[in-house]
């Protein structure tokens, strides 16, 4: 399945990305990473959206891409970036995000005069028809419904959904130990 512009009912987190390299990193690697000690609330969304800021030059200052969310994990900032192990941050804790294929806007959306952006929800709907990051702002009046919707997102994430393994018919802890470490032919030269 191709990946596409967000429906309206999409939930999305717009994301901060401070420097080219980490554009580049969801483009071609498919994550984006986000220190657990300023993390949102709920991670479990539809799209991140990513703020680009003065890093990008020409492109600063707007949101131009956006990408699916297809789950996260916890991580350290060495098993992410690996050739930084001396980084002051390679030991902390970072969700590693994973994405889809990055997915370009019809149209970029300024922040005008909006510089500072940290992480801040929207929907597909207020997102599709933006042309500044102030049109991205829930109104009041539905914010009740997107916390709703964030809360649910976040208790569904936290179900361990687990399919049954297919079932093994091993008469001994011979044959366990065989299958499991696909030795098989030393187990039944040797026993």
């Amino acid at each position: 399945m191709a990946d596409s512009l967000p429906d309206s009912t999409s939930l999305i987190l717009v994301a901060v990305i401070n420097h080219p390299r980490d554009l580049e990193i969801a483009r071609v690697l498919g994550w984006y990473r986000i220190p657990l000690r300023s993390a949102p609330r709920v991670i479990s969304i539809d799209y991140l959206a990513f703020y680009q800021t003065a890093a990008f030059e020409a492109q600063k200052w707007r949101i131009q891409y956006l990408a699916p969310y297809r789950g996260h994990e916890l991580t350290t900032r060495l098993e992410l970036i690996r050739d930084e192990p001396d980084h002051p941050h390679a030991g902390k804790e970072y969700y590693k995000i994973q994405l889809g294929s990055l997915v370009a806007l019809p149209h970029p959306i300024s922040a005008e005069n909006w510089r500072r952006i940290t992480f801040f929800y929207t929907t597909g709907e207020l997102l599709l028809n933006a042309r500044t990051i102030k049109d991205l702002i829930v109104p009041q009046d539905e914010r009740q419904l997107l916390w709703q919707a964030l809360r649910e997102r976040a208790s569904q994430s936290q179900v361990y959904l687990s399919e049954p393994l297919p079932g093994l018919d091993l008469d001994t802890n011979t044959d366990f130990l065989s299958v499991l470490l696909g030795i098989k032919e030393l187990v039944e030269k040797y026993i």
